[in-house]
């Protein structure tokens, strides 16, 4: 391979390391700085992604390590994620995980299962440390507005319902395969009562039958038996 093409090659790689080495440092006025959004919102019982990404003025060669961890409520607030200490807040167990690479400045936290109390402020902190600088920690000033919205509640559709009629009466309910209602508790009491009195007038009267029949025969055998008339003889 000639010195021509070599040239262009060597130029190309030049400003790919000048390039990356730019990438690390803010566009800003600060020199550390972590980039979050405002306020994101997500429904309870769903998911959110809350991104992040930072700059430092270091080179990269220079930094020999990096750390995430994450913060919530306020900006001194309790830690729930640490990527060194491999932490996660009892508040958020099995409902927190970062994507992120150690030798990447931008990623995000993903919080699942939202709960209402999981509204609040969250704060990214990056901790780097340096060749021949030992560590910086420096974290979002504003942080994340994450707000839970309620469930949206699912609509299931009520069975079919069918009518029926009977003797000119309309009855609508769920389809059964037996072609007779069960009658209501009121007519049921009203039925039984009906039977009741009227056994009881049956029994009423057939007794009230049967003691004057015996009346009769028992007035008939004990009743003596008349003397004959006769006219007086003449004198």
């Amino acid at each position: 391979m000639g010195l021509p093409l070599l040239l262009p090659l060597l130029l190309l790689l030049l400003l790919a390391s000048l390039q990356a080495v730019r990438s690390t440092k803010c566009n800003s006025q600060y020199v550390y700085e972590v980039n979050q959004p405002e306020q994101l919102s997500a429904p309870e019982g769903g998911s959110v992604q809350i991104p992040f990404s930072f700059c430092h003025p270091w080179e990269l060669p220079s930094v020999l390590s990096v750390s995430i961890s994450w913060r919530w409520k306020h900006y001194h607030g309790e830690t729930i994620y640490n990527t060194t200490l491999c932490f996660i807040h009892k508040n958020f167990e099995n409902r927190l995980s970062l994507n992120w690479t150690e030798d990447g400045r931008s990623g995000f936290l993903q919080i699942s299962n939202l709960r209402r109390e999981d509204e609040c402020m969250y704060f990214c902190r990056v901790q780097l440390t340096a060749q021949n600088h030992g560590k910086v920690m420096w974290q979002s000033i504003f942080g994340t507005n994450l707000v839970i919205t309620p469930a949206t509640k699912k609509t299931t559709q009520s069975p079919t319902k069918t009518a029926a009629t009977t003797d000119g009466l309309s009855v609508s309910g769920d389809k059964r395969s037996s072609g007779s209602w069960p009658l209501r508790t009121e007519a049921v009491v009203a039925v039984v009562l009906f039977s009741a009195v009227l056994k009881i007038a049956i029994l009423g009267v057939t007794v009230y039958l049967r003691w004057k029949r015996s009346k009769g025969l028992w007035t008939n055998a004990r009743a003596p038996a008349r003397p004959g008339s006769s006219l007086p003889e003449a004198p």
